[in-house]
């Protein structure tokens, strides 16, 4: 048996000291995901953008307000000035919890009557809502402990609780995990199935030996890669209305925002993960290389850094710089906005731009690339 079974293992090995790619990917691979998911893999929720709209104004309202801003878990972005700002900066993510204090706050409190304040939390991601409400009831509490032994100690007695919190969840009312995991579960699919189907495009034709007869015929070379990435984009684009409809009629995810919108952006996020896939096909020494690329380059960084499961804001500074050139983290952001908020491009108007300025230098690089290697 040992002598059967030498000479496959010996082969194997001489086949693997032939191909250092594959070699040098077996080994940095482990290491790569390891280091990624140390850094990336947090749940721990920090830097809530947090506004505040203090009709009070009093000294006591801004002592209420430093509770929030001086332990790390909530970041002070506005202090506004109407509250009819609100839907607006919900809308637009720039806040994700909104504190309203009324502006008898301080005079209740001297009172001794309860204080009514609302709390607005921003539902669309359950994990930050449900980190934020732990926070916002942890800080109340150690507020109203502090104002009872205080008022305890000056007057001996204390009638009722200083504050009376209200609070209300926007988008996702139930806090339902799903509604937030599958829009991601949408884009992950999409991008990592796209890229792989491209992938093995050019590097199909190199081993069958057919790439030849394709650059001595008279079609152009950037018709021939557009003409090989294309049919892909259709039938990738028909995946995308299957599964919405999965996710809206199978998952019940409710889909507040416009068709239009959706499928237009999912154009040209299609349009650059299969750019990913030429470009990957065309560096690419064989079939099994070419998957093997793919896969590293598109779904482990749409499922670590696009913000689907870990959110962006918790990870180092270098991994937040590179999430700004993945196209996952745009279409992820309009996928839920069109999906939960029923927000449209008046609000997803950076994030669409993004991600169609990278589709297409992504497009251009392929297409670049794809020039010279068959020149």
């Amino acid at each position: 048996m040992i002598r059967r079974l030498w000479p496959i293992i010996r082969k194997e090995f001489l086949h693997l000291l032939r191909d250092p790619r594959s070699l040098l990917l077996m080994f940095l691979l482990p290491v790569f995901m390891l280091i990624l998911f140390g850094y990336a893999v947090s749940f721990d929720v920090k830097n809530i953008p947090l506004a505040v709209y203090d009709q009070d104004n009093s000294t006591a309202s801004r002592a209420f307000i430093e509770r929030f801003t001086r332990n790390g878990y909530f970041n002070l972005v506005e202090k506004m000035r109407s509250d009819n700002d609100i839907p607006d900066r919900l809308d637009s993510g720039k806040a994700r919890v909104i504190l309203n204090i009324p502006d008898d706050f301080s005079k209740r409190l001297q009172a001794q009557e309860t204080a009514k304040i609302q709390i607005l939390v921003d539902g669309s991601d359950p994990n930050w809502a449900s980190s934020a409400l732990a926070y916002i009831n942890s800080i109340l509490q150690t507020y109203q402990q502090d104002r009872i032994r205080a008022v305890f100690i000056k007057r001996g007695s204390l009638l009722t609780l200083p504050i009376d919190l209200i609070t209300r969840i926007w988008y996702n009312e139930t806090l339902r995990s799903l509604n937030f995991f599958i829009p991601g579960l949408i884009c992950v699919i999409l991008m990592q199935m796209s890229a792989t189907l491209t992938s093995l495009t050019i590097v199909s034709e190199k081993e069958q030996g057919t790439m030849e007869a394709l650059v001595v015929s008279p079609i152009r070379k950037n018709e021939l890669m557009l003409g090989k990435v294309l049919p892909y984009v259709i039938i990738a684009f028909l995946d995308v209305i299957l599964v919405t409809g999965i996710g809206v009629f199978w998952f019940g995810v409710p889909f507040k925002g416009s068709v239009v919108f959706l499928l237009f952006s999912s154009f040209v996020f299609l349009l650059g993960a299969m750019s990913i896939g030429v470009l990957v096909s065309t560096n690419a020494r064989s079939s099994q290389e070419a998957i093997q690329v793919a896969l590293l380059t598109t779904m482990l960084p749409a499922i670590l850094l696009s913000g689907f499961v870990f959110p962006i804001e918790n990870m180092p500074l270098i991994l937040q710089a590179i999430t700004y050139v993945l196209p996952a983290r745009y279409f992820l952001t309009i996928l839920r906005g069109i999906f939960l908020k029923g927000i449209g491009l008046a609000y997803l108007w950076p994030e669409f731009s993004a991600l169609l300025i990278l589709s297409f230098l992504i497009l251009f690089a392929s297409v670049r690339r794809f020039k010279k290697r068959i020149e």
